[in-house]
């Protein structure tokens, strides 16, 4: 048995009867996370975050007091870089460790297992100083340390030299790579900028030359951050790395083109979509990240309001009809239509889609990739589908009138049809069916339920406030929810939010099933304002009134609602 076998155990057992004692946990949970921890190999403590039956805060709290380590607020400390660079990024990911400060001959680590003597001696080794171990107080500590660890330094020295050096033949698939290419500064600085936007949760890369010269950006929750700024002459070269990895043609540079690759980041297998177009300083790229290690979610945790999941759920129970999910490109349609998925499985149905890309792959449905050279298309896919007796359908997106008017029929013929389209709203998404040529009594007979949505970024769980709001902001909140409010939740910005104030999306919803009253009114021509205020009348919440509740819960702040939502209406 091995020294840190002995520390952990001694620590954990240690640590079962503090939480006894103080009543922080009972028997039977104690021993449910003693059982887990053994089948697993996961450590006692990791056992009980995830089971929820402590908070990060109280653990810290409890092995601090027992182990005698101090706790630090991680959300709130000032990281010295000098700290950062005596600690490598892949130890620190590796250990789950982040330096903090340097205080004399001591370096200050944050950690969750403090009495790992290995580790320290590991630790100690590398930075060559003694080590001080203490603990984080509200958890966080892996966000944390892909937010304090970038790769930007490391991307321009690497693309620098490449600047020295005439641009890599490549001529055969990235899976086939010779050892010389792969060692080329260009191949490594692509990998890094992949790297640290899947670490950064970016959902696109941008690659964008300018006139002196090219800019890196990420997407983060919505809103694009400059990454890092890389001199010009490494363009051609840049571009033709991420072509030669997405199957492109590197010596066409003047019309736009499409590929995509996918590639391991760490433990997580990764789908990236690519497109490229030339501007006026060169070629612009830009990288959709698709991460397959992400789970799909569940209806009820998209952020929807009971009544109208509710909703969702009877439309979803509905033997045929046509379900349509919109809003604009990014607003989080394909997770709401995989979630909707998700719920049919297992229930003795043939569930086929056709999507453009698959970005998630399900055991249990019958999924088809378009594919337009061979003549695989949302229509011929569709119509394939019908011919595959199937009883569920999912149509990526409805684009034109062709696509519209077989979905419609699908529908008509007893299969349930969950699709996307390009509409500002719930009852938008239905007058766009009618405008591509759909009569609107077959409107009327196919379509059962409408969603729209938008995301909104998340008020940071670390750093949030209560915090007046603009006369703006309250006057947009006082007139949707009928109440006079000044102070919300907002993000005063911290280590884990990068400073921003927030830290993910939640997304915004408005619900809308079609009942006789507005069958009606679409029969008869009605307008879609008319058609909206009977859907008001009915109970439909808005878009602007669930995302001003999430305001009010502290999920968001009236800004975002303001910035996303109120255009529409």
């Amino acid at each position: 048995m091995t020294t840190e076998r002995r520390t952990n155990l001694g620590t954990q057992d240690r640590l079962a009867q503090a939480l006894l004692d103080g009543a922080f946990l009972r028997p039977e949970q104690l021993e449910q996370a003693k059982e887990t921890s053994q089948r697993t190999g996961k450590k006692l403590q990791e056992v009980l975050l995830e089971q929820q039956y402590l908070t990060a805060e109280t653990l810290a709290t409890v092995l601090s007091f027992q182990f005698d380590v101090p706790v630090v607020e991680l959300r709130q400390f000032q990281l010295q870089p000098e700290a950062l660079k005596l600690i490598p990024a892949e130890v620190a990911r590796e250990h789950n460790v982040l330096p903090l400060s340097i205080d004399k001959e001591s370096l200050r680590v944050a950690t969750e297992d403090p009495l790992n003597a290995d580790l320290m001696d590991k630790l100690a080794a590398i930075s060559k100083m003694k080590i001080r171990p203490v603990l984080p107080m509200r958890g966080g500590l892996k966000e944390m340390i892909n937010s304090s660890y970038k790769a930007t330094a490391q991307i321009e020295q690497e693309l620098r030299k490449a600047e020295q050096q005439e641009a890599p033949r490549v001529e055969v698939k990235p899976t086939l790579e010779t050892e010389a290419v792969a060692k080329a500064p260009v191949v490594k600085a692509v990998d890094m900028i992949i790297e640290q936007a899947v670490r950064d949760r970016a959902s696109d890369i941008h690659i964008v030359p300018r006139k002196e010269d090219i800019k890196v950006l990420y997407r983060i929750d919505g809103i694009l951050h400059e990454a890092v700024s890389l001199p010009k002459g490494i363009h051609q070269a840049l571009l033709s790395r991420i072509k030669v990895l997405s199957n492109m043609n590197i010596a066409e540079r003047r019309r736009p083109q499409d590929g995509g690759f996918s590639t391991q980041v760490g433990d997580r297998e990764v789908n990236f979509r690519v497109a490229t177009v030339e501007t006026q300083f060169g070629e612009m790229a830009v990288i959709r990240i698709l991460d397959k290690s992400v789970s799909v979610l569940k209806l009820s945790e998209l952020g929807l309001q009971p009544g109208p999941l509710q909703v969702l759920n009877g439309l979803l129970r509905t033997p045929f009809g046509m379900i349509m999910v919109n809003g604009p490109t990014g607003s989080g349609k394909t997770t709401t239509l995989y979630a909707a998925l998700n719920t049919l499985i297992g229930t003795g149905r043939n569930i086929m889609t056709i999507e453009d890309p698959v970005e998630y792959h399900f055991e249990h449905i019958n999924q088809i990739q378009v594919n337009r050279q061979a003549d695989v298309t949302f229509v011929t896919g569709l119509r394939a589908i019908m011919r595959l007796d199937p009883d569920i359908i999912l149509v990526g997106e409805i684009r034109d009138a062709e696509t519209a008017g077989v979905a419609v029929q699908a529908a008509l013929t007893g299969h349930l049809v969950l699709s996307s389209i390009h509409a500002n709203d719930s009852v938008a998404a239905i007058t766009r069916l009618i405008e591509m040529g759909i009569e609107p009594f077959l409107v009327t007979s196919a379509v059962v339920g409408s969603i729209a949505q938008r995301l909104v970024r998340r008020v940071c769980p670390y750093c949030r406030t209560m915090t007046p709001v603009s006369a703006e902001e309250a006057m947009a909140y006082q007139q949707e929810m009928k109440e006079t409010r000044t102070d919300f939740y907002a993000g005063r910005g911290c280590n884990f939010c990068s400073n921003t104030g927030f830290l993910g999306r939640v997304g915004v919803f408005e619900v809308l099933g079609l009942n006789e009253k507005i069958r009606r009114m679409i029969s008869q021509g009605a307008s879609a304002g008319e058609i909206r205020a009977q859907a008001q009348s009915d109970g439909m919440a808005t878009m602007r009134h669930d995302g001003m509740v999430k305001a009010k819960d502290g999920l968001t702040v009236p800004l975002e609602i303001i910035r996303n939502v109120f255009s529409i209406e």
